[in-house]
């Protein structure tokens, strides 16, 4: 700036003050970004949240909201003065009590406004910082996990835009949840927006592993503070929500997966289903010839390792190592298919190498002593300095410890000092028994249930780039990170499973779709689905079903493709087993993981209609086949149908319908007397075989000598005993299946007469057996058949 030449040095120097001063003096400083206006204090409180669109303050103001809240030596601080320099646009805020001052570069954008702190000190006094919470009166729907609240007229949300930067407000030392996500959450007055930033520049002990590992060392990891967390902040009309989380992942550089040029999440591959299986060289086209004829997308191998960290490949199943693979990768490609694999993460087995037979020195540990003594080779009591990483058995599966290159379990610790591990075993899992002397470290490897270690943070970046190496060498295009909670085991909480995530996706050369065992904020914008729910506790109706349903909530808050998770294809699986799955599938227009296994594809007589009973269902749902209502009816589990196919695109959507259920329970008669049941059943539906689902209902005793008679001539009789809890299926033909009490099939067997074809009006059915236990149990009966069809077609 040029003076006139009358003003004096001392005049110049007060006007120069006075105009760095009007630049920070601010009662109160604004932003308008796309449709937000955000207003924040002289005290550095937030008073505003504001859609310009409709021209309401979205701000709860019974709560003060702290632009930052500080956290140091445990307490919680919100900010007590703020200036602006409006030249540089930088907010800087004072937090008087704890001595502290935050810089936050701020830049609007057309679409969202951004807040990055750009100076943080003293370092020293900071543990973690937290942006907001930003308390706001929008509480319709609370996207927990995406960090995006909405009222079905306008959306306000955060974004989180480095991984530093997590949602939630701090929720532990250690920076992790076990909740599906804490971006957003529910409040009085509505809900909470939130995210935070932990300085990780400093050595930490935290309870790991959601608290399990109790004051587990952490090392620091150098220049790794609060400065550069950073977040977005928005509003818009609800229905541009999900256009405008795109726009913000590309302005913001985040991760943007795409397919073909398309942004993954409205691509075609988006909530479509696939298979899971094992494929090897040997039966590659075989699997091509399965998924294919089933109309899925992928074929994914659920277990094509060795042993996981370095990812190994099975010589069995694939001879020629990764030349095989890749072979396997290339046939897939040309059938138009992705082709998958299975990892557990970062789990190290005791068989790779990083284990034996000389262990990493990066393997993660929950703590360590030092020995007290020297020790020779075969000694089996191995005397240390402190037990209390060792004692510990919660988490403890292995009960190993690492000194030098020497891997060492141990059956325990002596109860007083001193201190020593107990029947210990020299040299385990390959490694070299070894002389050791005294103050060596002794180190509790972090371990888990499935016999596995973990890594430390540098190490898990190796896996990392494992498991990219790996894909990139194949061609590998789809991975699922199970056991993504592996990255716990740093004792980083969820910064390292969003870094682990990160790394795979940053080293990929080509498109691919990924899945997790976890959900994260960052993490969101990697993810192509998410899919749980698992098969092995149950048939396919009771094998955690409410908790699949209760997942389409989840997906809908937080803009994720519906998916109802794992679903096996057995060698006694049937066709009204399989639709019943299909018709909630196709309510929910949600794909699945159906796990069929070449050996119960071979088996099951049934396999090709399963097959074309999927790929039907599939085409009908991803082609928008059912309206609302019909969908509405599709979700409903005690609702079953049949999809049958009349020519390409176009289909009759059978109904069955339920009868009430009919109870047998055991009572006395005097002798000679019958002790039958009979029950009067008036059939509604058009002229059909007989079909229905009986269950032993009862804590103990069990069913045996069981008759069925229809209308006082055609007798059924059922060569079982049924224990409590179990169920046989008759489907209207001469077999029928039984089930144990979780719903998994456990045989069939052939009736000597077929189920009679009954006719629409009153039926009687007579039913008689012996009950046994001290609490006999009953038996429930309900009848079903076809009640209505409908014609649909793609729409």
């Amino acid at each position: 700036m040029a003076f006139p030449k009358f003003i004096t040095h001392i005049q110049s120097s007060l006007l120069v003050a006075l105009i760095a001063l009007s630049n920070s003096s601010w009662a109160q400083v604004s932003f308008s970004a796309g449709e937000l206006r955000m207003s924040i204090s002289k005290q550095g409180t937030v008073t505003e949240l504001s859609n310009t669109s409709t021209g309401k303050n979205y701000l709860a103001t019974d709560t003060i909201a702290s632009l930052i809240t500080l956290v140091s030596k445990n307490n919680r601080y919100p900010a007590s003065s703020m200036t602006y320099d409006k030249v540089k646009k930088k907010i800087t805020l004072g937090f008087k009590e704890a001595g502290v001052s935050i810089e936050i570069q701020s830049t609007t954008k057309n679409s969202h406004l951004v807040f990055e702190i750009s100076k943080a000190v003293p370092e020293s006094k900071i543990d973690a910082i937290i942006w907001g919470p930003f308390p706001n009166t929008i509480g319709k729907t609370i996207g927990e996990i995406i960090g995006v609240v909405r009222d079905g007229e306008v959306s306000l949300g955060i974004q989180v835009l480095n991984i530093k930067t997590l949602g939630g407000a701090y929720p532990s030392a250690e920076g992790s949840t076990w909740a599906r996500g804490i971006a957003a959450v529910p409040a009085a007055w509505g809900s909470n927006l939130q995210a935070y930033s932990i300085n990780r520049d400093r050595n930490r002990f935290v309870d790991a592993w959601g608290g399990l590992y109790k004051n587990m060392p952490v090392a620091a990891l150098k220049g790794e503070t609060v400065v550069g967390s950073k977040i977005a902040v928005f509003s818009c009309q609800e229905s541009k929500t999900f256009d405008l989380l795109e726009q913000i992942e590309i302005a913001e550089n985040l991760p943007h997966p795409t397919i073909d040029g398309v942004w993954y999440k409205k691509s075609k591959l988006y909530g479509k289903s696939y298979m899971i299986s094992s494929y090897g060289e040997n039966d590659i086209d075989e699997m091509i010839a399965y998924t294919k004829r089933a109309g899925l997308v992928s074929l994914y191998h659920e277990g094509p390792f060795k042993s996981w960290g370095n990812f190994v490949l099975d010589p069995q199943q694939f001879p020629n190592g990764k030349n095989g693979l890749k072979t396997c990768v290339d046939k897939a490609h040309a059938a138009g298919l992705y082709l998958g694999m299975h990892t557990l993460s970062n789990f190290i087995n005791t068989n790779d190498p990083y284990i034996t037979p000389i262990p990493d020195n990066r393997l993660s540990f929950t703590g360590t002593s030092n020995l007290n003594s020297k020790i020779d080779a075969d000694q089996t009591s191995i005397e240390i300095i402190s037990p209390e990483y060792f004692i510990d058995e919660k988490g403890n599966n292995l009960h190993t410890v690492k000194i030098g290159s020497e891997l060492i379990r141990y059956k325990s610790v002596s109860n007083t000092a001193p201190y020593f591990l107990l029947d210990c075993q020299r040299g385990a899992f390959g490694t070299i028994k070894a002389e050791h002397p005294a103050g060596e470290q002794v180190g509790k490897l972090f371990d888990h249930s499935y016999n596995v270690f973990f890594p430390n943070l540098d190490m898990q970046r190796d896996i990392a780039k494992n498991i990219a190496d790996l894909m990139n060498e194949t061609g590998v295009d789809h991975l699922d990170l199970d056991g993504h909670e592996g990255a716990l085991a740093s004792g980083q909480g969820d910064y390292a499973i969003e870094l682990l995530a990160k790394d795979v996706y940053d080293r990929v050369k080509h498109d691919f779709m990924i899945g997790t065992s976890l959900s994260k904020t960052f993490y969101w914008h990697i993810g192509s689905y998410y899919n749980w729910g698992e098969p092995w506790y149950g048939g396919f109706k009771e094998s955690m079903q409410q908790y699949r349903i209760d997942n389409q909530g989840l997906f809908d808050r937080n803009y994720m493709p519906h998916m109802l998770g794992w679903y096996l294809l057995a060698e006694n699986t049937t066709l009204a087993e399989m639709e019943w799955m299909l018709a909630r599938a196709a309510g929910y227009n949600a794909g699945f993981a159906m796990v069929a296994r070449p050996a119960a594809l071979r088996k099951n007589p049934l396999s090709n209609q399963l097959l074309d009973a999927i790929r039907e269902w599939e085409r009908a749902r991803n082609g928008n086949a059912f309206n609302q209502a019909q969908q509405e009816r599709l979700k409903n589990p005690k609702n079953e149908f049949h999809l049958e196919k009349k020519a390409e695109g176009r289909w009759v959507l059978h109904q069955y319908a339920l009868s009430p259920i009919f109870t047998r329970e055991k009572f006395e008669r005097q002798p000679g007397e019958p002790t039958h049941t009979t029950w009067n059943l008036q059939y509604p539906w058009k002229e059909q075989a007989l079909q229905f689902r009986m269950q032993v209902i009862g804590t103990q005793g069990s069913v045996k000598n069981i008759k069925m008679q229809i209308n006082n001539y055609l007798e059924l009789l059922f060569p079982i005993e049924l224990a409590a809890g179990e169920s046989l299926v008759s489907d209207g033909s001469e077999t029928i299946r039984y089930y144990d009490k979780n719903g998994k099939p456990k045989g069939s067997f052939l009736l000597k007469t077929k189920p009679p074809v009954l006719s629409q009006g009153a039926q009687v059915i007579l039913i008689d057996s012996d009950f046994s236990g001290d609490e006999p149990p009953k038996i429930e009966v309900q009848f079903k058949g076809l009640s209505s069809s409908e014609n649909i077609q793609l729409n």
